[in-house]
Order: C-alpha cells, then sequence, then structure tokens
C-alpha cells in the first residue's frame, strides 16, 4: 500500500516553489487564456515529475535510448490520464465496488435469447478450432519458462527441473541458437513433451522491445511452430506500457494501419530475427513441407498476432493463435485483415483484452460519475462491496449512473468551478450527459482476428472445491469495449487458468459443451 500511495500519489500536490515554470504568453496562450497556460505547465511538471518515478523503480535496468524514450513516453500518457482528477485511493475503491456491482444487475436482467446462432463467414469448426487452441495453448504456456512451470507443478516442478538441468546443458550446443537458457530449456522439454532435436532456436534474450521467443517442429501437427513469451519482466512492462500508436506498412491491407508501439516493436525486432538470422530458413529446410504457426500470450499474443501480419505475404498458410491479447493492438483494417488467419482466445472476465486508452477513458469517467451520483456515505459502500466481494449476495441498490437520478448534481464538477484544469477537462465536462460522450483523444485499437470467447457456465460463484463448466462462443470486439469489474479479472488471464479451461472444454464430451456463436 504504501508502494502504491508512492507511486500514484497526486505529483502537482507538493510542488515546490520555482517547479512551475514560467512559460511566455504567446498568441497561442493569449487566445487559451490563462487557464490553458497552466493546464499546459501543469501537464509539463507532472510528465517529469512520473518520468523520474519511472526512472527510480527502474534503477536496476540499464538505462539506454530505447529505455530513455519509452519513459518520456509513458510519463506523457499516464500523466495525462490522471491529469484531470482527483480523487482517493478509497474514492476508486467505492466507485470500482459500485461500477462491479453496477455491471452484476444488467448482467443478470439479460434475457438469454439475446444471444444470436450466427456462423462467423466463412464457417468455421468450433469444435476443431479449440482442440488446436488447447495444443498451441501448452507451447505459449511453455514460453514463460521455468517460472511458470514451478508455479504450476509447485510439488514436483523443482525436482524435476533440478535433474534436467544437470543433463542437458551438454546439449544446448547442439542448438542454432540459445540465449540465456539456464533451467528454461528443461521446463520447455517437460511441459511441451517435446525432444531437443526438435527445437531449432531458444532465446530468452530480454530487453525493451525485445522479448523471449522459441522456434520448434512440431510433428504433431506438422507445423514450424512460433512460441512468444508474455510479460515476465520489468522490461516487459515497459514495452506493455508503451502504448502510443505506430504506423505499420502491410502490404493489401486497405484502410490505415497502425498498432500498439511497443508490441509493434517487438514484433519487428522477432520478425528480423527469424528472417535476418536464418532461423525460419533452417526450420523449413529440415521440414519443407510443414506450415508456419505462431502462438502467443499475453504480451506474447499481440507480438504473435503482428509478427503473423508481417510474415502474411510470405507464407500466406500460415496461422496464428493468440492467447489472452491486449485489446489495444492493431486498427480496424488489420484486424479484419487478420481475421483471415489469426484466433484469438479469451477467458472470462480477463482485463487485458479490454484494455485500451480509450476503454481506461471510458471506466475513468464511468468512476468518476458513479462517485459523483451516490448520496451513501463511503464507508457503507466500501463495507457493502468488501461483503459482496468475498461471499456475493443482492448488488447494493445505490443510485447509479445508469439510474439517472440527482442529474442536476452532475451540471458541477467534482473539483469546483474554480479549478481552472477541471475547465479544460474532457472527463468532467461529460459527467453533465451520456448523450454527448467526450471526443476521443486516442485512435481506437483494437484486439486481432477472429474471437474465441469462453466463459463460464452456471453461477458465477460456487464453492471452492466444485467443478467449473466451461463453454466456448465465437464473439466480437464489440463485447470487449468495456472493462469488466471482477474479482477474476486478474485470474482469468493467468496463462495456467486459460490452458485449463481450454483442457476442460476438450476433454468434455462435445454433447455436453455449449457451442454459441456471436452476439
Amino acid at each position: 500500500m504504501v508502494v502504491g500511495v508512492l507511486v500514484v500519489f497526486d505529483p502537482l500536490g507538493s510542488v515546490r516553489p520555482g517547479a512551475l515554470p514560467d512559460v511566455p504568453l504567446d498568441t497561442g496562450y493569449r487566445e487559451g487564456s490563462t487557464s490553458s497556460q497552466l493546464f499546459y505547465t501543469a501537464h509539463s511538471v507532472a510528465s517529469r515529475v512520473w518520468e523520474s518515478r519511472l526512472r527510480l523503480l527502474c534503477c536496476c535496468v540499464p538505462q539506454d535510448d530505447n529505455h530513455r524514450a519509452a519513459f518520456s513516453s509513458i510519463a506523457q500518457l499516464v500523466s495525462g490520464f490522471f491529469l484531470d482528477t482527483d480523487l482517493v485511493p478509497s474514492d476508486i475503491a467505492a466507485g470500482l465496488s459500485l461500477l462491479h456491482q453496477e455491471q452484476d444487475k444488467v448482467e443478470r436482467c439479460r434475457d438469454p435469447e439475446e444471444v444470436v446462432s450466427q456462423s462467423p463467414s466463412p464457417p468455421i469448426d468450433l469444435e476443431l478450432e479449440l482442440e488446436k487452441a488447447t495444443h498451441y495453448m501448452q507451447f505459449a504456456a511453455a514460453a514463460y519458462g521455468w517460472p511458470l512451470y514451478v508455479y504450476s507443478n509447485p510439488l514436483t516442478g523443482i525436482c524435476k527441473l533440478c535433474g534436467d538441468c544437470c543433463r542437458s546443458h551438454h546439449v544446448e550446443h547442439d542448438l542454432v541458437g540459445g540465449e540465456h537458457l539456464g533451467c528454461h530449456f528443461s521446463s520447455i522439454l517437460q511441459s511441451t513433451g517435446l525432444q531437443y532435436r526438435d527445437f531449432i532456436h531458444i532465446s530468452f534474450h530480454n530487453q525493451i522491445y525485445e522479448i523471449p521467443f522459441f522456434v520448434a517442429l512440431d510433428h504433431k501437427r506438422e507445423a514450424v511452430l512460433v512460441a512468444v513469451r508474455g510479460t515476465l519482466s520489468l522490461k516487459d512492462v515497459l514495452t506493455d506500457l508503451s502504448a502510443e500508436c505506430e504506423d505499420l506498412c502491410v502490404e493489401g491491407v486497405s484502410g490505415t494501419c497502425y498498432a500498439h508501439k511497443g508490441i509493434s516493436q517487438a514484433a519487428h525486432y522477432i520478425y528480423k530475427r527469424l528472417v535476418t538470422d536464418g532461423i525460419l530458413s533452417q526450420a523449413f529446410s529440415v521440414a519443407p513441407e510443414y506450415e508456419l504457426l505462431i502462438c502467443g500470450h499475453s504480451l506474447g499474443a499481440g507480438a504473435a498476432a503482428l509478427l503473423a501480419v508481417l510474415l502474411r505475404s510470405t507464407h500466406p498458410t500460415l496461422q496464428c493463435y493468440a492467447f489472452s491479447p491486449p485489446g489495444g493492438l492493431m486498427s480496424k483494417a488489420l484486424a479484419d485483415y487478420s481475421k483471415q488467419f489469426v484466433v484469438s482466445v479469451v477467458l472470462g472476465k480477463d482485463l487485458v483484452p479490454r484494455l485500451s486508452i480509450p476503454n481506461m477513458e471510458d471506466l475513468k469517467r464511468r468512476l468518476l460519475k458513479m462517485v459523483s451520483n451516490c448520496s451513501k456515505p463511503k464507508y457503507k459502500i466500501l463495507m457493502h462491496g468488501c461483503w459482496y466481494e468475498l461471499f456475493g449476495g443482492a448488488p447494493d441498490d445505490f443510485p447509479t449512473e445508469l439510474e439517472s437520478r440527482r442529474e442536476e448534481m452532475l451540471q458541477q464538477p467534482l473539483l469546483g468551478e474554480e479549478s481552472l484544469l477541471v475547465r479544460r477537462s474532457s472527463t468532467y465536462q461529460s459527467l453533465c450527459s451520456d448523450e454527448s460522450p467526450p471526443r476521443p483523444t486516442h485512435l481506437p485499437l483494437f484486439l486481432p482476428g477472429r474471437i474465441l470467447y469462453i466463459t463460464e457456465d452456471g453461477p458465477t460463484r460456487r464453492h471452492c472445491f466444485s467443478q467449473v463448466r466451461y463453454r466456448a462462443e465465437w464473439s466480437s470486439e464489440a463485447s470487449f469495449r468495456n472493462v469488466l469489474i471482477s474479482p477474476r479479472m486478474i485470474a482469468d488471464h493467468m496463462p495456467d487458468v486459460v490452458l485449463r479451461a481450454l483442457r476442460s472444454l476438450t476433454h468434455e464430451h462435445p454433447s455436453s459443451r455449449s457451442c454459441v456463436c456471436s452476439r
């Protein structure tokens, strides 16, 4: 909690004298009045404060040009997001609790017949896709190396790796490539069931915009398989947070092509390694009749999808399976283009596939409106919220934004009219009415490919040891435009949980599996 407060505390709350520099009032500032000048100056100061904090948090990371550019970009993004809010942590907790209960009320009132049976075009065998996804998810999870293997096998994992590590060091030189392997290679062998001779290249080199991956021959599916690792280090987090848009030149795509900057840079890094270093040529010289398959989870899923877009022109038969990919990944034109060869798998209320800058701006606006539109004391909201999260029950009947109560109170911004920052804030200006949503300040980004959505079948709350049943359906990107508040929003993103859900679906009898198409 102390670390959290130090990180997110208002950077402008204790500015030292002289920290706000005098900005000359040129023609643009005269037209925008003094409030425009102060807003710009506050934004600049906040960006410098956030950049200093990032440098402090990443003090153990080598400070090269890429890191300095990433720190500056992330600081601009974060400072702009938090600049026009004045909420303490308890306000945010109360708003999240209210929003979670409101979303549960809406979900319970939804008519089950709202789900319309509509096969994607062209028709796709859902059962076959689930079997493929289950198979390739093993490789996407194996790319995390020994940490995930030990986490998934707490009783036997360490013993197996200790014995295998000593025996496997002498075979590493037989690989075409092998960087920073350690015990990762042994865990990959254990997780995938492949032999060491099936691996073409394994790299656990990790820097900002440079993420680990491995290339292997999957004889069961007759594929040259490229598996990309997800977020597992502070450098990966910096890659995730570099969320600006970057142009992506792709032949044969009509429309504007752009993508998440950090993930696009990571995909280009792997592309250069595969093509320039001859890794793919080596793989196809061993198995020329095999097809190319790319997979990954989380950050690795986003990089895998963009890598598939880059390699599509030279490998027209390639396929990509992206497990729990980031929601803010690629433009609409690229997302539509990727539906030909990318399948995204999303589980439950996973936060990451719903995570994009526009979605976070919408969440911030909803939280502000929830807090301003509720007349109950904060301690009651928090107490009931804790009880609801732990033991369930009926959602509280507090006044909410969807009930349009106390609209006259929403005419005044939370910070008061005297605040110069509020006058420049589109977030507060949009509180008075939902009919005129704020103008988007960031380009929209979408999930890649066709979306296979897996949800729990049955009641949302059950006993700890009760068996969970799942249902699978084809969905659309429209279902992931809002962040869903839930205790499962982080757990549903974990690779072992996704793999367990897929195995549960494929091990069940086909007649007992619910397969519903897009809503």
